[in-house]
């Protein structure tokens, strides 16, 4: 079995301190259980390459308007699994947010979190250092609770025809955030599935546009 004491997996982008201005942190998804290691070419690490190029692309364009760049982060889970009280996703998560914090002190930290990457989102949406979440296509199980402040932004998108996690929760918990006060978006993808393929295109630039706004387009808060 892995080892949860090894070095956090951290692959992307890292500009110097002094020049930058947010920090990203991606999280891909995994299975319900599961101890074996999360290699580099897997499907759930693989898919959330193009969503950190987006972002890159978007933050570099606008980088004259925001005064510097974005840290864009793609955290490898040691094991696979969520594995019941161990969420071993969330630790991992958790020891990324502090290594993050070290290298970049002070700098706002947006999530963006697939499947079950989701879930370690929303459930990280208590930590301060946490401005903004992406949950894409998120795992909420029956019962879980509802994190978020007014001072979070956040997006939830799921596909119509997913069939491994449920879009009703995922829409039910942005209205609940919305009810809190909370600048919520609930994005629907007609026709699309769990692994965000069919429309990519649309969820790429959708992520990169919430996690890279421009300054005068707020995040707007609707769950029609």
């Amino acid at each position: 079995m892995p080892s949860a004491d090894g070095p956090v997996q951290l692959t992307g982008h890292r500009p110097p301190a002094r020049q930058t201005v947010g920090v990203v942190l991606i999280l891909h998804g995994g299975g319900e259980r599961g101890h074996h290691a999360v290699r580099p070419w897997s499907g759930p690490v693989l898919r959330m390459i193009p969503f950190a190029w987006a972002i890159r692309r978007r933050a570099k364009a606008l980088r004259p308007d925001l005064g510097g760049d974005f840290a864009v982060l793609r955290l490898r889970n040691t094991v696979y699994g969520w594995n019941g009280d161990d969420a071993s996703p969330l630790r991992d998560a958790r020891r990324a947010l502090e290594e993050l914090a070290t290298a970049y002190p002070g700098q706002p930290v947006t999530l963006v979190g697939h499947s079950m990457g989701g879930r370690v989102a929303l459930r990280l949406a208590a930590d301060p250092r946490v401005t903004a979440i992406a949950a894409l296509a998120p795992w909420i199980p029956e019962g879980e609770g509802v994190l978020g402040s007014p001072e979070q932004r956040f997006l939830l998108m799921h596909g119509h025809l997913d069939r491994v996690t449920d879009p009703r929760r995922t829409k039910a918990y942005a209205a609940r955030l919305i009810e809190r006060g909370v600048r919520a978006q609930w994005r629907p993808v007609p026709g699309e599935g769990h692994a965000m393929l069919r429309s990519a295109r649309t969820w790429h630039r959708e992520v990169a546009e919430f996690v890279v706004p421009q300054r005068d387009n707020p995040a707007k808060v609707t769950c029609e």
